[in-house]
């Protein structure tokens, strides 16, 4: 892994062509594997496989090394979770596309066994008798029986559970498995439905799997910890501390246990006679997207999907302010910044969330947008928010900011937004443009068109802008006066494809700049944060 890293940051300062007067990009934030990391399978050969929802991808992590590659790429990739079948068949939930896929063997055909089925997410077999069993949660709540030949329709088991999570099967044939919404963890029975709670007490438990000696190990996320259960008693064994989002777990044939951490980007393998840890790989950070800078240049805010974070610039040290599941935290992709608050806006749980810029206390929660791309707080205290599924730009105010109402509309599909020091504001458009939006009358006009995917957008020290033009790879000043464009830098790792339904911005390039024009830039292919300084 130190190797992909180290690889990746020479060849991006060797390839990008630069305009006269900047350097080549720094990576301030080192790039990493994964784009979150979710599910995880020892399969036949022994090989950990770690899933990505975001990333659309498989990985292949040596566990001795921590090296990483990719083994199936996207967007048939997508893995919230993996379970290996027993003639070492591989299946896999595509969260977001609502498919389960099988492949055989690694030069098979991959297929699509189910379809049409929203927030498909966990995928377990029986390795006696072979059935194949797969779960909703989130965006569903439901259990299902799926013939491994794709020939009939998946049959319902039960629904309505509580979230049935990473759950594996018995070697007495039942399902076991956490209810994430209901701290349990139980038993069910794959032919009646009937449900048979085994212990409770749990914060949020994630993910279960059995050693060889029968014991059920629970990842509860919440509270941090790896649990040791009896199934047949439901008494609680052995407890290791863990970090809090950690998401599945794999035990292979020496009872070695494998635990993956969304926030952290980690797999951190787990000796459960001891409580012994030892982290596999890990990230600084999981999915850096949106980017704010603070106004003395030295605390750069970013979304990370599983987390609420800031980076040092000065010494590139992170910190956690929070994390998914441990907090009231809703998947941020981009980030607000004023005088009192910091924003956190989500087109995945369609919110705005206000923190007190203090001490990053949740303020505030602003639910109900339209798939909400970006978000900056007005001098009257309300939001502005734009919408890529509307293409408006919706003002919020009153209690909880509940008040909506859309001052400008017909945006060809909005995405970040900025108010610049002319006290104009200034918005990205994924169809190519970038547009001016005056805040006093909420007029509008054209500055620039024909751009490549534009996202991150930032005002450069002359009061013209930079804008992150992400399927290009490429970042560009504008001249806010003339719409003039000039390329100055290329070959960036941004711009990560979405897959089939989602906004094609996906994970958003975030940009901030200082007050020297130094350039900060998120790159959602290899989750680092790139800075770019003027010679």
């Amino acid at each position: 892994m130190k190797k992909l890293i180290l690889s990746a940051a020479f060849s991006l300062a060797a390839s990008s062509i630069l305009a006269d007067g900047y350097n080549a990009p720094e990576a301030i934030l080192p790039p990493s594997a994964f784009t979150g990391v979710h599910g995880l399978a020892i399969d036949s050969k022994g090989r950990l496989l770690a899933g990505t929802v975001l990333g659309n991808q498989i990985w292949s992590v040596d566990q001795t090394s921590g090296d990483a590659s990719v083994f199936i790429d996207g967007p048939v990739g997508q893995a919230d979770d993996i379970a290996i079948g027993p003639k070492g068949e591989l299946v896999w939930t595509s969260f977001l596309q609502g498919v389960l896929r099988m492949r055989v063997s690694d030069d098979a055909e991959i297929i699509d066994l189910a379809t049409g089925l929203p927030g498909i997410n966990s995928a377990a077999f029986d390795q006696k008798s072979g059935r194949l069993f797969a779960s909703q949660v989130f965006l569903a709540d439901g259990l299902y029986e799926i013939d491994p030949t794709g020939a009939t329709e998946p049959r319902l088991i039960a629904e309505g559970m509580g979230g049935f999570n990473g759950f594996e099967v018995g070697a007495d044939g039942m399902l076991y498995g956490p209810l994430w919404f209901k701290g349990q963890v139980a038993k069910i029975n794959p032919d009646s439905g009937e449900i048979t709670i085994i212990a409770d007490g749990f914060a949020v438990p994630a993910a279960v799997n059995f050693d060889s000696k029968g014991s059920l190990w629970v990842v509860d996320t919440k509270a941090g910890e790896l649990v040791q259960l009896d199934p047949a008693t439901g008494e609680k064994g052995r407890v290791v501390p863990m970090a809090t989002s950690m998401d599945n777990l794999a035990i292979d044939a020496d009872d070695n246990i494998f635990v993956s951490n969304m926030a952290d980007h980690s797999i951190t393998q787990v000796n459960g006679e001891t409580g012994e840890t030892r982290v596999v790989i890990s990230g600084k950070a999981a999915v850096p997207t949106g980017l704010k800078l603070s106004e003395d240049g030295k605390t750069l805010y970013f979304a990370d999907a599983f987390a609420m974070r800031s980076l040092d610039t000065t010494s590139g040290e992170v910190t956690d302010y929070r994390r998914m599941q441990e907090s009231d935290l809703e998947y941020p992709f981009a980030v607000g910044l004023s005088a009192d608050y910091v924003l956190g806006t989500s087109w995945f749980t369609n919110t705005v969330q206000v923190f007190n810029r203090a001490d990053m206390s949740t303020a505030g929660m602003a639910h109900g947008f339209a798939a909400p791309t970006d978000a900056l707080v007005l001098a009257d205290g309300s939001l502005l928010v734009t919408e890529i599924a509307t293409g408006n730009l919706v003002q919020a105010s009153g209690e909880d900011w509940g008040d909506k109402t859309p001052v400008v509309t017909g945006l060809q599909g909005p995405v970040q937004i900025i108010k610049a020091s002319n006290d104009m504001l200034y918005v990205t458009e994924a169809a190519g443009r970038i547009s001016q939006v005056d805040p006093q009358d909420w007029s509008m006009k054209t500055i620039a068109e024909g751009l490549t995917l534009p996202e991150g957008l930032a005002e450069l020290p002359d009061g013209n802008l930079v804008v992150a033009e992400a399927a290009a790879g490429r970042l560009t000043k504008v001249d806010i006066s003339t719409g003039e464009t000039t390329i100055l830098v290329t070959d960036l790792p941004i711009g990560l494809e979405a897959g089939p339904g989602l906004p094609p911005t996906y994970l958003p390039t975030g940009l901030a700049v200082d007050a020297d024009g130094t350039i900060y830039v998120a790159a959602d292919r290899n989750n680092a944060i790139y800075r770019i300084t003027p010679e």
